[in-house]
């Protein structure tokens, strides 16, 4: 159960990120879920309960059974067909205007963070709308648009029109490096902000799991917001607890209140 939040935590929490130069938001599988995305094993149900996730989403699997993972994907696709981004999605977009500088980093691949209108998003695992050559051959990601492809749908997934790889959805899987230019933003990110919000993530999985840590050895101020504590909340300097889609709007209209701050910058 996620605790009361006093307006006066909200309006501490909402003067810092107001006064943040260079805020670092850090999301996690929560704020996707409040959209009705389910996680990956959530969605291992019905027909796929009786499956391994490592035979549906590692390299391994991929080879070894290409339809079987290119269907796994299309169900998933499925799921979140309907799915749009919710107030917490809408409240970080709508919060860059109010900080000189706001960079997204998010674990999810639903893209519902660029839906919402958030404009610098780094991704550390993929977007599951998108399709590449499993073999990159033509540079890491090579993008395919399938739409342009002709092949039997029912058959698997169609093959590079360049090389004759699979095309596989572009998001990372198991035994997979996360892309290097990502993660090494997200941590270079981390090391220089001065505030860091995370929000919707249970700090488990690495090596996002340790951006706050980076962010906090840094001297940054670290808030979170999340319904139940994480493996992050022993070190948050504010820990809000609720869902990020009520809390997220009332920090952004206390943030709205709050006009223009000394040492801030005039809002965009």
């Amino acid at each position: 159960m996620s605790g009361k939040i006093e307006p006066s935590q909200i309006a501490a929490v909402a003067a810092i990120l107001k006064r943040s130069q260079r805020l670092v938001v850090s999301t996690g599988a929560g704020v996707s879920k409040e959209s009705g995305i389910p996680t990956f094993r959530d969605a291992l149900e019905g027909l796929w309960a009786q499956y391994d996730p490592q035979k549906l989403a590692t390299p391994r699997g991929f080879l070894q059974n290409p339809k079987l993972v290119w269907d796994w994907y299309a169900h998933r696709r499925a799921l979140l067909a309907d799915a749009k981004p919710n107030p917490g999605h809408y409240a970080l977009a709508e919060m860059e205007a109010l900080v000189p500088q706001l960079v997204l980093v998010t674990q999810n691949i639903d893209g519902l963070h660029q839906e919402a209108g958030s404009s610098d998003v780094v991704l550390l695992h993929g977007d599951i709308r998108l399709n590449k050559c499993h073999a990159n051959c033509q540079g890491n990601p090579t993008h395919i648009n399938i739409e342009e492809l002709e092949w039997d749908r029912n058959a698997g997934p169609p093959v590079c029109p360049r090389c004759g790889a699979w095309v596989r959805p572009d998001v990372v899987w198991y035994e997979e490096l996360l892309p290097p230019a990502a993660i090494e933003r997200a941590f270079n990110l981390s090391e220089v902000a001065d505030v860091m919000l995370v929000v919707g993530t249970s700090g488990v999985t690495q090596p996002a799991a340790s951006l706050p840590f980076a962010a906090k050895r840094a001297g940054g101020t670290l808030i979170e917001v999340n319904p139940e504590p994480s493996q992050i909340t022993a070190i948050a300097d504010h820990y809000l607890p609720g869902p990020s889609g009520e809390v997220l709007p009332q920090i952004v209209a206390a943030m709205r209140a709050l006009g223009d701050m000394p040492g801030a910058q005039p809002d965009a």
